[in-house]
């Protein structure tokens, strides 16, 4: 039998990404058997993980799909009571945002008014209609045919659709019965589809991925924490059984606030640009081969957003993963990838900031291009993820639809081996159980388009009703995702602009010599930042310690002083007054110890670039600016002090 290219591709892409995984030969067959088997990490689990047991009551489930069974077991209502007849919706296309360069070599001028495109990232390409000279071709219905991308469709899901196979049957009957905790059939299919044949090709482990779908990722950590940890209580436990967590200096507020409570030390590494920092002071090595049992256990398992960091926007380059995976494998950690803005990487954010501080052009560090092709340049484009390299089965990744489809869908999943999805469906059943019914059909129907049994019933209705929408499908699904980073990607850089235009101070002094007509002007940078390179944040950094007053004592007791934490405060306040009217959030927020809290985090304000419209993107960056340089024009303690006192208040 001839071997097929993509074993060839597989087989490759085992030998370098993982050199320690070797395909010696190009059958498809034998590369599957090259690949080692993921560890079994149950030692890592929870004390109440391992005593999980399968709910006897979902064990019956899968014969309850048996196509004629009489079902008398389970204690399901009848469908035709639930009061719903369908469920409709008016849904976008895919293609109603512009998409970005996935490789910029050169700055790009958005146009300011767009017409749709095909998909860049599509299986098949698209062709350009262009004539002999090369100019496009226009014609009378050009107009309408530019503006057809913005006009939503409709989508409707019947009561019962008659289809045997439980993956193509999206319907009322079976989204809002009682169902698997893993995900409504249809749409867990789809994901399956998309994570193993377009996201992670290239699994370095025998058997590949599995997924559960989840209620959002706060909810997929929550479980993960439910798999890992053992509550650990001061005064009832010695610290020699304290549990850790690795995690970057800064890192998202309602991580802290899930972790507390179960008594966890919250172990912060270093960060740079590009996120967790693996050499140096601070670095995830010195931390991990100098660990003092005084402080409890070694940390097993490191929390990480790899791709646009919440707050700090950094991508992890491949060459860092590399570093940090070998580390966690060396020490047994399990890592954690938590990537809700996975699809949200911008390119052109290094060319722009290069541009706008005069520097030369910048490098790639990234070196994204996989060894096994997705078939979508925009996927191919992006940073891989930890399960690309993930020899030992030890990356448990978290995905949710918040960002591409809505926060209020309430839905997401998690991607690891097969042994960890099976723990996590035990702590699924006697928990969330299955998410939202209503969620997942809407969902399933956007990706997979209506049963052709539908579009027959419904090809009778009026054209006011029909249902003429078949379904986003993967190229369609990739296609949206490509136009929200176009998008967010066309917000960061109006933000990062205005700022990077104001972030000065400038003062006018009288020169020495009274002959001169010359003022003395000087430029005092308030704000530094780096352009995103992810996410939809810009994390600030306000030169607090530059502020007149920094350090000022109070009082003719000289105590106590005017601190950088004391003016971080103090600004946030005066930001939110006329004529400023913004709102960040404060670096304090996201410190992950009161340690970093008190030394630096004071020093931040995250911005984000997603929620407002254009024009208050450019209106509010620009008050934002003003309310920095008027912050820093204050001479008066009682200013400050007011000000702290309204917050407090």
């Amino acid at each position: 039998m001839a071997p097929s290219t993509s074993s060839k591709a597989r087989s490759e892409s085992n030998a370098t990404v993982i050199s320690s995984v070797t395909a010696t030969t190009a059958t498809k067959g034998a590369a599957l058997k090259s690949l080692p088997s993921p560890k079994d990490l149950s030692h890592l689990f929870s004390v109440i993980t391992r005593n999980r047991d399968q709910s006897e009551i979902k064990a019956f489930y899968k014969f309850m799909q048996i196509p004629g069974i009489s079902n008398f077991a389970g204690g399901m209502p009848n469908a035709q009571y639930f009061p719903f007849e369908t469920l409709e919706a008016q849904i976008s296309k895919p293609d109603r945002w512009q998409p970005s360069s996935n490789y910029p070599e050169q700055i790009e001028e958005p146009a300011p008014e767009p017409a749709p495109t095909a998909p860049t990232s599509s299986l098949h390409g698209f062709i350009s209609h262009i004539n002999k000279k090369g100019k496009n071709i226009i014609n009378k219905d050009s107009n309408k045919e530019s503006e057809s991308h913005k006009k939503p469709t409709r989508i409707v899901i019947p009561k019962i659709v008659h289809e045997t196979d439980p993956a193509k049957r999206v319907d009322l009957t079976t989204a809002l019965q009682y169902g698997q905790v893993t995900g409504y059939p249809p749409l867990l299919s789809f994901i399956k589809q998309f994570t193993n044949q377009v996201l992670y090709p290239d699994i370095p482990y025998k058997g590949g991925v599995d997924v559960i779908l989840n209620n959002g990722s706060t909810d997929g950590f929550s479980k993960v924490l439910q798999l890992l940890v053992d509550p650990w209580y001061e005064g009832l436990h010695p610290t020699s059984e304290r549990q850790g967590m690795l995690c970057e200096t800064f890192v998202f507020g309602n991580i802290i606030t899930q972790v507390k409570p179960l008594g966890i030390n919250i172990v912060p590494i270093e960060i740079d640009d590009q996120g967790m920092v693996v050499e140096g002071p601070g670095g995830l090595r010195e931390v991990l081969e100098n660990w003092d049992p005084e402080n409890g256990l070694l940390p097993h398992f490191l929390y990480t957003v790899t791709m646009g960091d919440n707050p700090s926007s950094g991508v992890v380059g491949i060459r860092r993963r590399r570093e940090i995976y070998a580390l966690a494998s060396k020490f047994d950690i399990i890592i954690v990838e938590d990537d809700p803005y996975w699809f949200l990487q911008f390119p052109s954010a290094a060319l722009h900031e290069a541009k706008a501080r005069g520097y030369g052009k910048p490098q790639d560090t990234q070196s994204t291009k996989p060894a096994i092709k997705s078939g979508y340049e925009f996927i191919d484009s992006l940073a891989r993820s930890y399960l690309s390299m993930d020899i030992d089965g030890r990356v448990i990744r978290l995905d949710t639809f918040s960002k591409s489809i809505a926060p209020g869908a309430r839905l997401g999943y998690i991607t690891a081996q097969p042994a960890i999805i099976e723990r996590l469906t035990r702590i699924a059943e006697t928990g969330t159980g299955q998410p939202s019914g209503f969620v997942q059909a809407l969902v399933a129907q956007s990706l997979l388009g209506p049963h052709s049994t539908t579009l027959q019933k419904f090809f009778y209705l009026p054209p006011s009703k029909k249902s003429s929408f078949t379904g986003w499908k993967l190229d369609g699904w990739v296609r949206w995702l490509e136009g929200l980073r176009g998008e967010y990607e066309r917000r960061m850089i109006r933000m990062c602009k205005t700022l990077e235009e104001n972030a000065f101070q400038l003062n006018s002094s009288t020169p020495s010599s009274p002959d001169s007509d010359w003022n003395i002007i000087t430029k005092t940078r308030l704000m530094d930042f780096d352009w995103p390179r992810g996410g939809m944040f810009l994390w600030v950094r306000i030169h607090f310690e530059k502020h007149p007053l920094y350090q000022a004592k109070v009082g003719r007791k000289s105590l106590p002083i005017i601190d950088g934490l004391a003016l971080s405060k103090a600004f946030l306040v005066h930001s939110t007054k006329a004529p400023h009217l913004v709102l960040g959030s404060p670096g304090t927020m996201f410190s992950a110890t009161p340690q970093i809290r008190d030394e630096r985090g004071w020093r931040y304000v995250r911005l984000c670039f997603a929620a407002e419209s254009d024009e208050n993107i450019d209106a509010g960056s620009l008050r934002f600016t003003k309310a920095v340089q008027s912050f820093f024009e204050i001479q008066e303690i009682s200013e400050i002090q007011e000000l702290l006192e309204e917050l407090h208040g």
